[in-house]
């Protein structure tokens, strides 16, 4: 049986990795360059869900970057995907058979963008046959670079990351999400929330879920949980916790793929009890 190295060969000028780097570098640059300059704000699924000018400037960017190196690739952006938890599993379920796909998130956290609240990020993620094998995410306003690659660890500026040691959810710090979707998703997330806030030691919601599972693998949090994301949220961050140490799943427990909308991730030493709470909370999202 033919084995699958980690990244099948260098196509290109340029390694994936390479791309992957250069494209949330120079985009996190233009992007922190547009702080407090939003020419077009719009919503999108609900008055939560925002998109301005500069999320589709830097997918656009992305995008072109990619194809200059790998035009062949197919490329899932979170802006060229019609709105709604529907059209987001349609896209992903028809875009998973790709050889090499792409899938970005120009800006993770666009309200925190427009608010000016400087908890946003890059995401950029490499499929081979629907397996992520890079993951970079790209912090602008504190000029830090998470990268990963499947087999062969997780970086942040060239030193390894690993998650943290908590054995004991009560001595654990999560993060959790408050979703857009305010009404399928919003009161099960809320659900899981109230059950944590009573069985950790805190919760952080910084409203960037690939930042969240960043700090997951750099051992800044213990844990993340949220239902109802999208593979641009995740692959790229969930690659970096697997590479890192720790463990991401779905909420019942099954491992992590990029159809994956209802996630939990963590340093592996408390999954179990994070998949107990959320079940016994009735806030798997399933």
């Amino acid at each position: 049986m033919e084995s699958k190295p980690s990244i099948p060969y260098v196509v290109g000028s340029k390694s994936p990795m390479a791309v992957a780097i250069n494209c949330a570098a120079k985009a996190g640059e233009w992007i922190k360059s547009r702080l407090g300059m939003v020419k077009d704000l719009n919503t999108k699924f609900s008055p939560q869900d925002l998109v301005t000018d500069v999320d589709k400037g830097a997918e656009a960017m992305i995008r072109k970057l990619i194809h200059t190196h790998f035009p062949d690739h197919e490329i899932l952006g979170e802006e060229g995907v019609a709105p709604g938890a529907e059209a987001s599993a349609a896209a992903v379920t028809e875009a998973k058979s790709a050889e090499y796909l792409w899938i970005i998130d120009p800006i993770d956290g666009t309200t925190n963008f427009v608010q000016g609240f400087p908890f946003f990020c890059v995401s950029i993620a490499l499929a081979y046959k629907g397996d992520v094998i890079i993951g970079v995410i790209y912090d602008p306003t504190r000029d830090e670079m998470f990268v990963a690659e499947k087999g062969k660890g997780a970086y942040m500026h060239g030193n390894p990351t690993r998650v943290s040691q908590e054995s004991a959810l009560a001595d654990s710090v999560i993060a959790v999400g408050f979703n857009p979707d305010r009404k399928v998703a919003a009161p099960i997330n809320l659900k899981g929330i109230t059950a944590l806030s009573e069985q950790t030691r805190s919760l952080r919601a910084g409203g960037s879920a690939a930042l969240h599972l960043a700090y997951v693998a750099a051992g800044r949090l213990s844990g993340y949980y949220e239902v109802n994301l999208s593979a641009w949220d995740s692959a790229a961050g969930a690659l970096m916790v697997a590479e890192s140490g720790g463990i991401v799943t779905d909420t019942t427990g099954h491992p992590y793929d990029i159809g994956v909308r209802n996630l939990i991730a963590s340093n592996g030493k408390i999954q179990d009890q994070l998949l107990a709470a959320i079940k016994a909370a009735g806030a798997t999202g399933c």
